[in-house]
This record gives structure tokens, sequence and C-alpha cells, in this order.
């Protein structure tokens, strides 16, 4: 099981939400390239980038932040999220180095997009599902939709996208832990794999992730917990690959 950092970009600068609200926010660095940097030294396999801004605009806004961490680390999977309404966005994206694209509210408002980005860029179409009580939510957070997330998620596995990132809104960036019942739930519907997001804390987290990962969850994204210091992340990556029975 990964364990992907994320680092979450308001003007230009490295921030964290708390309950996704903009105003809301602690700043973490001003040098997103240089935190990216951190995280690969201490062992990161991936990373999760999330233009903030991008997200509540609806088009990118710190892509050339994006591109200069592709750039950096030309051989290391990025995935990014926010604010990817169009196919140019997404093209644009994969030009600069990004492997996977995560699609949110628009993959809930406008379905068929998903699964045109899935034939027209296959491999590189992930969807994130953020979720409470079962129900996703849409714009930011602000709004809970009748849709079910493990109906969503079947729906978006047979549009053939890469994997669903399950975020638990109501425990991401609270450090109150991870909701991993919920995660394995959904992990069990699905064959792709789940990327669990929200809450993680500690390495008792980890420790619970992993001992449900068999079900299909394959990475945990990670961000308060790891800027401010109740998970060291070299040490939570090495965890979570001795659960897993590497080496």
């Amino acid at each position: 099981m990964l364990l992907i950092p994320a680092i979450d970009l308001k003007d230009g600068k490295c921030v964290r939400l708390r309950q996704g609200r903009m105003e809301d926010d602690t700043v973490f660095s001003d040098d997103p390239v240089a935190m990216a940097d951190r995280w690969v030294e201490a062992g990161a396999r991936r990373l999760h980038l999330v233009d903030l801004n991008g997200a509540f605009a609806g088009r990118p806004v710190n892509i050339d932040v994006v591109r200069a961490i592709a750039e950096r680390h030309p051989d290391l999977p990025i995935q990014v999220g926010g604010g990817i309404r169009d196919e140019e966005t997404v093209q644009t994206y994969l030009e600069a180095g990004v492997q996977y694209v995560i699609i949110g509210t628009k993959a809930v408002t406008a379905p068929h997009f998903v699964k045109d980005l899935c034939l027209e860029f296959p491999g590189h179409v992930i969807v994130g599902l953020d979720a409470k009580d079962g129900k996703v939510a849409v714009d930011g957070w602000s709004k809970l939709s009748k849709h079910d997330v493990i109906d969503m998620a079947q729906h978006f596995q047979d549009d053939g996208v890469e994997a669903i990132v399950y975020t638990d809104i109501a425990r991401d960036g609270m450090m109150s832990g991870v909701n991993v019942e919920a995660t394995a739930r959904l992990a069990r519907e699905i064959t792709i794999p789940v990327i669990a997001s929200g809450g993680i804390t500690n390495l008792d987290d980890i420790r619970a992730l992993a001992g449900v990962s068999h079900e299909g969850i394959t990475g945990a994204i990670t961000g308060r917990a790891i800027y401010e210091g109740s998970l060291d992340f070299a040490e939570g990556q090495r965890l979570a690959d001795e659960l897993a029975g590497k080496d």
C-alpha cells in the first residue's frame, strides 16, 4: 500500500484546509517544489497534488507549480486534481508530465465526461469521490448529493477509470482517524483500486488500513498529519511495506 503525500496548492503555496474550507487554511510552505523534494527524499513513490484555487475557479490556477514539480521528478507518478473540467485541461496536465488526472465534481454532475476522458486518455483518469454517510458531496463539499457512493464508483469502474480516490469528508483535515470501515466497504464492491483519503493521523491508521488492503485499497493519501508531525512519512511507508509483506 502506497502512502501518498498530499501537496495542496493555494496561491502558489503549500497549504492544508480544514473540512474543505478555503478560508480555514494553514500554510506549510512557500515552496511546493521543495516540499515535493522532501517527500521524495523520504521515500514517496507517488505524489498527490491538488489545485485548490482551481477547484473553486473551475480551471487550473497553479499549473506552473505542478509543471515545476513534474519536471523536477520526471520518473515519479503524479496525480493531480482541482478544476479539471474539460479535455484541454487534461491534455495540458499530461503534457506537463502528470501521470493521472483526478476528476471530482464534474464526474458527478456530468458522468458522460468521465467516459469520454477514459476513451480519449486511457490509463490516466482517476475519479475522486468525496462522501459523507454514503452520499457523494460536490462543489468543494458544500453540497451533499443524493448519489450513493458505491453506485457511482461501480458506474465509473465500467467507464474504465484507473482508480477511485475516496475521501470521508467528515474526517478530512480533522486528525480524527481514517474511516476504515467505509473505505473497505467501497473497495469490496468494486474491482479497481481504491485510494483512501481523509483522516489519516498516525501509524495506527496505517495499520488499520493495511489490515484491509487486501480488499483493494492500494494507497492512502496523507496531508496534515505529515506536515504537523503526528505521522513520520518515511516510517509510515516502511510500515505499510512491511505489513504488505515486502522487504
